[in-house]
């Protein structure tokens, strides 16, 4: 079965079971736009018990806020119940919850477009507060007043610029303002939440127009204040026309088509230590030491968005290697092979494309990089190492701190060309370090 056709099955074994249920929220919203959903949830009637004892596979998310999931052959899906919340104390989850009516539950969601429901038996959209228009319209609009549905859950108002960035629409006047009336709250949200939201804004699409609206709501000030700060940072015209470093940032996020959440951040915090580092030099202007510091500062904002582990060490690199890209032609060919075989090679020359693209526009030492790697390839730019420590003991060389140096010899040997074999290895090394 497809997603949807399993989806469709859930809300026919509910009906069976006498309970009103219904397609709901995104994936209502994406087939109304002729998008592909993500994932199928579903509203209902039934209590989260009714729910589990409906299906032989389920798995208990938050029944007490009446969510249940639903695994059909290994694919889960959110089946929540109607419900009326309580009060919201802590601008992130209601105190308590109660079974209510499918109005209930509309109103009680975040936007007019997520809060449609689809009837599959009779082929309709239920729509009660205008979210058909509001798509039409291209506007991310709260339901009812914007502050009550931000002082409910403070990660909506991030969810807004998500939305609008990823979809192309914009926000309605009353429900931006509300998010700069009450910004400065969001981080009562978990940080978790924050950096995934965050994360979708740069990798699902309008990332250039995410950003700018987060700083248009002051958004950015409070969840980034290292991007905020290159506002106004200036940089020499010759090298960055363009203008100021957060122009220049806007421009790399304006080129991104589907990134990984490394390239992202990367191109994101490339150079996020620009403004710390910024010193005047006559009529120009230097950053000395910014990739450095810069792969610091994203390895901490990072582990402050609860970004994994593997995520900011590789963007940390990204940040910190990003101008070396520069010193390729003059690179030793050992050197220079060293530097294409870095895992994650691929992602760095492309946030380096992409930072060119967005300044002078000087594509050459990209250019080089690409034209050695195609030269090259894999096998001359990444090569089996030819001897290894157990080579060097059948030769009779006693293992111990010499050996790292003897094979680090051998491979710069091997990657400048000088040696092609095994056996002419094994000639160089007998003929350079004597046995015992």
């Amino acid at each position: 079965m497809s997603q949807k056709d399993k989806a469709l099955h859930i809300i026919q074994r509910l009906r069976e079971d006498g309970h009103e249920a219904y397609l709901a929220g995104g994936c209502v919203r994406d087939r109304l736009l002729g998008r592909e959903p993500k994932d199928y949830d579903v509203a209902t009637a039934a209590a989260p018990r009714a729910v589990q004892s409906l299906f032989p596979d389920t798995v208990d998310v938050g029944s007490q806020f009446g969510s249940i999931v639903v695994l059909v052959e290994g694919e889960p899906f959110e089946v929540t119940t109607f419900r009326s919340d309580g009060p919201y104390r802590d601008g992130r989850r209601p105190e308590h919850v109660r079974q209510g009516t499918l109005e209930d539950d509309v109103r009680r969601r975040d936007f007019t477009i997520n809060a449609m429901m689809y009837d599959p038996a009779e082929d309709r959209v239920i729509d009660l507060v205008e979210g058909r228009e509001d798509l039409a319209r291209g506007l991310v609009r709260a339901i009812g007043d914007p502050h009550e549905r931000f002082a409910e859950d403070r990660l909506r108002m991030v969810r807004a610029v998500r939305l609008a960035c990823g979809l192309g629409f914009a926000i309605d006047g009353p429900t931006v303002q509300a998010i700069q009336d009450h910004a400065a709250a969001v981080t009562q949200v978990a940080w978790e939440r924050i950096g995934a939201e965050i994360t979708r804004t740069l990798t699902e699409g309008g990332a250039r127009r995410g950003f700018e609206l987060l700083d248009e709501t002051g958004l950015l000030e409070v969840i980034l204040p290292e991007i905020a700060a290159m506002k106004g940072c200036e940089q020499t015209p010759d090298y960055h026309p363009e203008g100021d470093v957060f122009v220049h940032t806007l421009m790399l996020l304006g080129h991104l088509d589907a990134p990984t959440e490394t390239l992202a951040y990367g191109c994101l915090l490339h150079d996020v230590a620009k403004p710390p580092c910024r010193q005047p030099a006559g009529e120009r202007v230097t950053f000395y030491g910014h990739p450095e510091k810069g792969a610091e500062m994203a390895t901490e904002i990072l582990q402050r968005l609860k970004r994994s582990r593997a995520v900011a060490e590789r963007v940390a690199w990204l940040v910190r290697c990003h101008l070396r890209y520069t010193q390729a032609p003059k690179m030793r060919l050992s050197t220079l092979k060293r530097f294409l075989a870095e895992d994650g090679i691929h992602e760095l020359l492309e946030l380096c494309r992409i930072d060119a693209l967005s300044s002078n526009g000087d594509l050459g030492y990209y250019d080089f990089c690409r034209q050695k790697l195609a030269e090259l390839g894999e096998k001359e730019v990444k090569p089996e190492p030819l001897l290894r420590g157990r080579d060097l003991i059948r030769l009779g060389y006693a293992p111990g701190p010499a050996f790292s140096a003897m094979l680090q010899a051998v491979e710069e040997a091997q990657l400048e060309g000088e040696l092609r074999t095994a056996e002419d290895a094994v000639d160089w090394v007998l003929e350079r370090y004597p046995r015992g």
